[in-house]
């Protein structure tokens, strides 16, 4: 994503977290602007159009807000035409288990977008996974067990038709230096957010594609760092065939 888009749309995005509070504000900024998931996501044109989307570990919203800021610059047409288009039309339920997070991306996102975005405050292993086009669990599925990461992915594929994406990104056990590097900062940012975490479960790279496609899933995984010395890795799982009840399906998986 060019620089001076990125820019743009991190204003645009975190702009609605003003009215809550400085530190959700300035949160959204730092998230947005130093983690290079966001601008991969439209770049790679990941989300199709018109889908609906169930975000786990949602915090307060900050996909949402990317992705619908991006779609109303480009509604105003203030989207460059050589940057790759931002989807059009999604809608985000969000859960997330810290319920000041959720609440306050409510607060902030609902009178912008209305009618686009719900979070709320629960447990990814007992979400409702109805009527979902997309599901997205970024850096959050090494929170729960083996077992319970089972299921959570059993779910999500019951509950994902033909076409339909789900969307993660993994720590690789087996990173070495980097991946030691990446659980530190991850303890340490949950220890600030109020989360215990005595145990962290996570996989080889290797594994988390087998039990994906285990389950059914064409898994597409790309280095998901940036500038950080981390070992984080995106997975794209879609399953093959149209998609579902989505009516504009402009995602891409390579």
């Amino acid at each position: 994503m060019q620089r001076a888009l990125k820019k743009r749309l991190i204003k645009l995005a975190t702009a609605p977290f003003k009215a809550v509070g400085v530190i959700h504000y300035y949160w959204g900024r730092g998230k947005l602007g130093g983690d290079p998931i966001f601008a991969a996501l439209i770049d790679e044109q990941i989300f199709p159009s018109n889908a609906s989307i169930l975000d786990l570990g949602c915090g307060r919203g900050l996909l949402a807000a990317w992705f619908l800021a991006a779609e109303k610059m480009a509604a105003d047409g203030l989207w460059p035409a050589n940057a790759p288009p931002p989807p059009r039309g999604l809608h985000f339920r969000g859960l997330e288990l810290m319920g000041r997070e959720p609440e306050a991306g409510n607060r902030a996102l609902q009178p912008v977008y209305p009618g686009r975005v719900e979070l709320a405050q629960g447990d990814m292993r007992r979400a409702d996974f109805s009527n979902i086009d997309v599901v997205a669990i970024l850096d959050v599925l090494h929170y729960v067990d083996y077992p319970e990461q089972d299921k959570v992915l059993d779910q999500i594929r019951a509950a994902l038709g033909p076409g339909c994406l789900f969307l993660t990104r993994v720590g690789d056990a087996e990173g070495g230096l980097r991946f030691r590097i990446s659980q530190l900062v991850d303890r340490s940012i949950s220890f600030v957010q109020g989360h215990r975490l005595p145990r962290m479960w996570c996989r080889p790279l290797a594994e988390w594609v087998r039990i994906l496609e285990a389950r059914g899933f064409e898994v597409r995984t790309e280095p998901m760092n940036g500038a950080n010395p981390f070992a984080n890795v995106m997975l794209v799982a879609k399953l093959s065939g149209n998609l579902g009840h989505v009516t504009e399906a402009e995602g891409r998986i390579g």
